[in-house]
């Protein structure tokens, strides 16, 4: 469980493939290492993946094929800056919202302009995660918790201070960039709790043709 207050950004130095799916090494000089062990969870540009080894300056961790389809990983490339969280501790302040680390789908800048010191960014989101993504509610894009602040159709727009953008690679942000973005989990739990058994099934949303492009299967 995360906040989505971002902690530190660092650089992926490597990107190996292995039996299908993907190993990574996070380089960071920021993220403070000395409290991880080996199976703690780190969100790294949003998504929660679990640290395979530790190292004084970052970590490795293992992507699944399934986390390769549903987020921005499967494009990634050596030397992409990425944000980076430390699991939620119980003494830690709630400083943003509850991030699971879990992406749902794929956001994309649509729109950037200046508003007095902040930069105003409006991001279209598929149609189905819309109704999880109210006006004044949170969203987490590329690990960070923002707050909507105007919704149209199926595009909303974040307001980003100075402080964030400082502190995050959202500064790097420009029209066409896809971010990965993680709706309310709570607005997800009680949709799920009043349907009940009417419910759709759930099914696996790995796409094998992303893979097959992005050259992680053959």
């Amino acid at each position: 469980m995360f906040t989505g207050i971002i902690e530190a950004t660092g650089t992926l130095s490597s990107l190996t493939l292995v039996d299908g799916d993907l190993s990574v090494r996070v380089q960071s000089n920021n993220l403070d290492m000395s409290d991880v062990a080996l199976g703690d969870s780190i969100a790294t540009n949003g998504v929660c993946l679990t640290v395979t080894e530790k190292f004084s300056d970052g970590f490795s961790a293992d992507v699944s094929k399934e986390t390769l389809s549903l987020t921005r990983f499967a494009h990634y490339q050596r030397g992409q800056r990425v944000n980076l969280e430390k699991a939620l501790q119980p003494i830690s302040r709630l400083g943003g919202h509850l991030v699971s680390g879990h992406v749902d789908g794929i956001a994309e800048v649509v729109k950037v302009s200046p508003n007095a010191r902040a930069i105003e960014y409006w991001l279209a989101a598929p149609e189905a995660l819309m109704k999880y993504i109210p006006y004044k509610g949170s969203v987490c894009i590329d690990g960070a918790s923002l707050t909507v602040n105007e919704i149209d159709g199926n595009q909303f727009k974040l307001t980003i201070v100075p402080h964030t953008l400082a502190q995050t690679t959202i500064a790097e942000f420009q029209v066409g960039t896809k971010v990965n973005l993680e709706v309310d989990q709570i607005a997800r739990y009680l949709e799920r709790l009043i349907q009940g058994a009417q419910a759709p099934k759930a099914e696996s949303t790995v796409s094998e043709s992303l893979l097959v492009q992005a050259g992680f299967i053959k």
